[in-house]
């Protein structure tokens, strides 16, 4: 039986943000603070400035979700794109509870937007006001008509990559699911970073990461409530839900997975990869020692983060079949930040 004041060392560098955060106080999540928590730090008038002087542009379409309600997702792209190019589909994190589609958008330049994709953001709805399935079958929804408007957006429907951190990977996760039980969009590949994929809480991870860290086991049990109420941890919860229970992987895409050490979905992460393998899926897992959930986007110049972002730079690079590192982009974006990644 794990100890929860036992747990693996937090890394020194990475230590430093977590001391800054505890010296702020204790926080409390609660449903007061999802609105505040779901608004972007910026105006789109202003992210769509960013966007440009680093080279691209962004515009929304309106299409439809689960049940054919209407929601919204973003199309991302170089300024002056021609032809066909992949497509990475991507779903935000917050616990399925708050956090943006537009957020973190600059994140993306230094290990994907290089290669000249077009970078497809869906607005899903949240819980608690639109629990499971709102969200998963909205993130479907999305995929399905990216593929089939694939000619109006430029990208080849035999190269859509999803991706996704935390709830957003867990998302990702059982909207692939979703994608090969229904014979939906053939993907080409998954990114799952520190992905949210089992709501029991019976890890030893979720013990250890207890009151400590960025995302710990009672954050974690806040979102699985709103998302699924009363089904939490019962046997009425449904795979695309809590991708964890699925007892059959064989027939996913190729996929990246990695988490931290000191994470609270560390041994959800690392059980997954396992049962990838066992269902003969190719899957590069990566658990980065002493990291907290979400570090590359927190402290994106810790030797560590840049260690992640140029190992998840060259998986991509190997899967999209980009040029080698050094290759000189077509129209390279200005004002990159370096190390930082999706959130």
């Amino acid at each position: 039986m794990s100890d929860r004041s036992v747990r693996p060392p937090f890394d020194p560098e990475l230590q430093t943000f977590l001391t800054a955060l505890e010296a702020r106080g204790p926080f409390t999540l609660s449903n007061e603070m999802l609105p505040r928590m779901r608004r972007l730090d910026t105006t789109e008038e202003e992210l769509d400035a960013q966007l440009r002087t680093r080279g691209y542009e962004r515009r929304s379409v309106t299409v439809p979700g689960h049940l054919g309600d209407p929601i919204q997702l973003a199309v991302i792209q170089r300024i002056g794109r021609t032809g066909s190019t992949a497509a990475v589909y991507t779903i935000h994190g917050g616990g399925m509870m708050f956090g943006h589609h537009l957020g973190n958008l600059d994140s993306y330049d230094d290990w994907l937007l290089d290669h000249d994709v077009v970078l497809l953001s869906i607005d899903y709805r949240l819980a608690p006001e639109f629990p499971n399935p709102y969200p998963v079958e909205d993130c479907y929804a999305g995929l399905v008509w990216v593929a089939a408007h694939a000619d109006e957006l430029g990208i080849d429907p035999d190269r859509i990559v999803i991706a996704g951190q935390s709830a957003g990977g867990g998302l990702a996760t059982g909207t692939a699911l979703l994608a090969r039980d229904r014979k939906g969009p053939d993907l080409l590949a998954q990114i799952l970073v520190s992905p949210m994929l089992d709501d029991r809480d019976n890890t030893v991870s979720t013990l250890q990461i207890d009151g400590v860290g960025v995302a710990d086991r009672q954050m974690t049990r806040f979102g699985w409530d709103a998302y699924l109420g009363a089904r939490r941890a019962t046997d009425d919860v449904s795979v695309y839900a809590a991708p964890a229970r699925a007892g059959d992987l064989q027939g996913l895409p190729r996929t990246y997975i990695d988490c931290g050490s000191t994470e609270v979905f560390r041994d959800e992460t690392v059980a997954y990869a396992s049962a990838l393998w066992a269902a003969g899926v190719d899957a590069e897992l990566h658990v980065w020692p002493g990291a907290f959930h979400g570090f590359t986007s927190m402290m994106p110049q810790a030797v560590l983060s840049k260690t992640a972002t140029r190992a998840l730079g060259d998986w991509t690079r190997r899967t999209l079949g980009a040029p080698a590192p050094g290759a000189v982009p077509s129209n390279p974006p200005a004002d990159r930040r370096a190390g930082k990644r999706h959130e």
